[in-house]
């Protein structure tokens, strides 16, 4: 070992990379901000170079949900008519930060989430897409509008007579024990 270097990496070249992967109803897209096609974990990611711009949410000691943005620059006008037909809201993000040494990945997953905003910037021949993806924990600061009563049962289900009798037991008087 030179220098604090482990051996076998002496003269090895490590490049760091971003990579995402984006779960839409008609497949899944997996860009990386590298040139050409890699394969990732398995999975074969296409080059975005520098054009991909993942913005990661820095962590604190707190328990708040987190989000992210993900940008793609100089998409054609096609690809734009493309994302505003496809429904995205609430899908899947994956992002993985990795190296690559001698052509060969390694990465971790950084993020998973779900996307939530896609915005876009035209300037008649190319556009910027703008994808805000929000943590999984965001859903446990969302109130919740159910209610346990009979009337919400019946409207996601109708002929559901599960709570029918909770209004009773509300004033029922029980003796517990012996």
């Amino acid at each position: 070992m030179k220098s604090g270097v482990p051996s076998g990496f002496d003269n090895a070249s490590l490049t760091a990379f971003q990579a995402v992967e984006l779960f839409f109803d008609s497949g899944t897209v997996r860009l990386w901000n590298g040139i050409g096609d890699q394969v990732i974990g398995g999975n074969t990611y296409t080059g975005a170079g520098t054009l991909l711009g993942i913005t990661l949410a820095e962590e604190d000691e707190t328990l708040s949900a987190k989000g992210i943005t993900i940008q793609l620059s100089g998409v054609s006008s096609t690809m734009v008519s493309y994302a505003l037909n496809e429904h995205y809201k609430y899908r899947k993000v994956n992002v993985h930060v990795g190296t690559l040494s001698g052509g060969v990945a390694s990465s971790y997953q950084v993020f998973s989430g779900r996307m939530d905003v896609m915005t876009f910037d035209d300037n008649g021949e190319t556009s910027v897409v703008t994808l805000a993806a929000e943590s999984r924990f965001v859903d446990f600061d969302r109130a919740r509008d159910h209610r346990w009563t009979s009337e919400d049962q019946k409207a996601m289900y109708p002929g559901d007579k599960c709570f029918d009798g909770l209004n009773v037991l509300q004033e029922a008087k029980i003796q517990w024990g012996g």
